[in-house]
């Protein structure tokens, strides 16, 4: 048995704790672990390390590597496969699978689970029993899991469900996502499931599903990966729903209840979460309110009802519950505006580590910088700032011109303008430091690369 976890979704419903270069599957919004590494972990209880693949896009690919490292110290990152372009999943499961057969040489007959890396699982039991039932039964079939309806919502698709065997139904038909009434519908006729997302085939039957229902992609996987990979962005953008399952009459379906939930809208999180009463949540004269504070700030209300509150370092969101959807409108705003708080929070993730900005100001900037054990900046200089660092935590290696020292706890260096400089990680804790940045231009383009090991 086999897994891909998908993980080069956006995650715009969940904007500001979401962003685009750091999407919800790598927060932190219900435990101690991410989104994905909650998956990860769970298909860790049924597999080895080596079985569990990944499949994201150029940007993600050091989350993804950071955040399966940090509870896997030994993962292979060649198990994260990058798509040359985000096209859907069609076009990434397909490439997953060419992967798979020229430099995994999997067998074209193992099932294969793919999984959404972004989803909640409250009963991980349940999960794990209804996955391995459904690879060990799924044939040559087109497997998926239905999620058994709660409630009548018009949040998710819908299938509707035809002959039942011991282990599974066959699918008649996808339905997207319904009105109320339809909803209701659906519930009442009792033959209706969830959409999951979650797929279980093997290669053969993917190949085979492909060359019948949607050739386009079909005949440019009978390339060779290289190949592939040349032509991807040729590929139609189009979900592994629309380009097989909807129109094969070879999809099955699995049961599944297990407290599922895809975590889509903030009234999802505030569903899911289970939270104490904070003392710097005020409510006066307020109902069914759902506040999530990333800074620990007080927040209070005043006669209001049915609302999110979603408070980060840069922005605030407060949104009538019932409307998550509408996020959408705010996303093409920061687009249409090129606001920078559509890409990044002041918590910037970056493959070496990460930064918060404390103080930004237009002629100085503070950032904690924070570099994880091994790691390395890119050999930079600037053309119009300087820059002092001081260690707060850990051991600093430290290019300043012609000179290479270390620094440890208390200890600083200034680096002037136009001084190539870098900063290393040779310890095994993070090491974290205080940048104080001044000069009359302190944006980020503003970076001369001589040398940098993650290719940027």
């Amino acid at each position: 048995m086999y897994s891909v976890i998908l993980c080069g979704g956006a995650g715009t419903r969940l904007w500001p704790l979401s962003r685009k270069n750091f999407p919800k599957q790598f927060l932190n919004l219900f435990g101690n672990k991410t989104l994905i590494q909650e998956t990860y972990s769970r298909m860790r209880e049924i597999m080895p390390k080596e079985n569990i693949f990944f499949i994201t896009n150029k940007e993600g690919f050091f989350n993804v590597a950071n955040q399966i490292i940090e509870i896997e110290k030994e993962f292979n990152k060649n198990q994260i496969f990058i798509e040359p372009k985000s096209q859907n999943t069609a076009p990434a499961i397909t490439l997953a699978m060419k992967f798979l057969e020229e430099k995994f040489k999997i067998s074209p007959e193992s099932p294969i689970a793919f999984l959404p890396s972004d989803h909640y699982i409250k009963n991980k039991d349940v999960f794990l029993k209804i996955i391995k039932k459904a690879m060990q039964n799924v044939g040559n079939h087109i497997g998926t899991i239905g999620i058994i309806p709660t409630i009548p919502t018009t949040a998710y698709g819908y299938i509707k469900k035809g002959e039942k065997n011991e282990h599974f139904s066959k699918a008649l038909e996808f339905k997207e996502k319904p009105t109320e009434e339809k909803a209701k519908e659906y519930i009442a006729s009792g033959n209706f499931v969830w959409n999951s997302g979650i797929y279980i085939f093997n290669r053969q039957t993917l190949l085979n599903e492909l060359e019948k229902h949607c050739p386009e992609i079909y005949e440019i996987a009978e390339n060779n990966l290289e190949k592939f990979l040349e032509k991807f962005a040729e590929l139609p953008s189009v979900s592994i729903d629309y380009a097989i399952s909807e129109k094969s009459n070879n999809t099955i379906v699995f049961d599944g209840d297990f407290g599922w939930n895809d975590v889509g809208s903030f009234d999802s999180i505030a569903e899911i979460s289970e939270k104490k009463p904070d003392k710097k949540h005020i409510a006066i004269d307020s109902k069914n309110i759902f506040i999530h504070s990333n800074n620990n700030r007080i927040i209070a209300t005043i006669g209001v009802d049915d609302l999110n509150v979603i408070e980060t370092a840069d922005s605030i969101l407060i949104q009538k519950k019932g409307r998550g959807e509408d996020v959408k409108k705010i996303i093409d705003y920061l687009k249409e505006n090129k606001l920078k708080e559509l890409e990044h929070v002041l918590l910037v993730h970056r493959p070496w580590g990460k930064y918060e900005v404390l103080i930004d100001d237009p002629d100085h900037k503070v950032k904690k910088i924070t570099v994880y054990p091994g790691a390395k900046l890119s050999l930079q200089a600037h053309n119009h700032r300087a820059e002092h660092w001081i260690v707060v935590k850990g051991t600093a290696k430290v290019t300043n011109g012609d000179k290479e020292i270390f620094l440890f706890e208390n200890e600083n260096t200034y680096i002037p303008k136009m001084a190539k400089h870098r900063l290393e990680n040779t310890g095994k804790i993070n090491l974290e430091i205080i940048e104080v940045q001044t000069g009359n231009y302190l944006e980020e383009d503003d970076i001369i690369r001589f040398d940098d090991v993650y290719n940027r």
